[in-house]
């Protein structure tokens, strides 16, 4: 069995994202989402739909035969995700500045694994920082469909 180490993409300071606009930044590792951690979010945000977290009624009456992650959850673990994919060098702060685009395509069935695949959609000055647009799709292991495709908005001081 081959292993990929993924290698985490060094930049020197955020100036350089404007020279990256296009450019793929790489994969996060895979994890695993089991129901421990679906339960653990289902309790943390107070979403106790049973497709999350009741598995008995999701064999009998989900078409997924399994509970599944919610979608918010896949979205949360943006900020790891790119933390494994990049790291930026001489950085004072990131700011999560929103997002232009979210779109849920697939459900996260539970005991899928996951992992993000990170673009430079745009980088330029603002509120004199720099505003990173990110292309993020989660990927879903074995799936041709993503569970989710974000645009996300990070304001980058140095």
């Amino acid at each position: 069995m081959l292993t990929l180490i993924m290698q985490k993409k060094i930049i020197e300071n955020p100036e350089i994202f404007k020279s990256m606009k296009g450019e793929f930044l790489g994969y996060s590792e895979w994890i695993l989402v089991t129901q421990k951690e679906i339960n653990k979010f289902a309790e943390a945000t107070g979403d106790f739909q049973w497709i999350h977290v009741n598995e008995e009624k999701a064999e009998k009456q989900s078409p997924f035969k399994k509970t599944i992650a919610h979608g918010y959850y896949s979205l949360s673990l943006i900020p790891m995700f790119v933390y494994e994919v990049w790291e930026c060098k001489n950085l004072k702060l990131v700011l999560n500045y929103g997002t232009e685009k979210i779109r849920f395509i697939s459900p996260v069935i539970c005991n899928n694994q996951i992992r993000a695949a990170i673009s430079v959609l745009d980088a330029k000055d603002y509120k004199g920082g720099v505003l990173l647009t990110s292309d993020i799709n989660i990927e879903i292991k074995n799936s041709k469909k993503p569970a989710l495709s974000a645009q996300t908005l990070s304001l980058l001081f140095s």
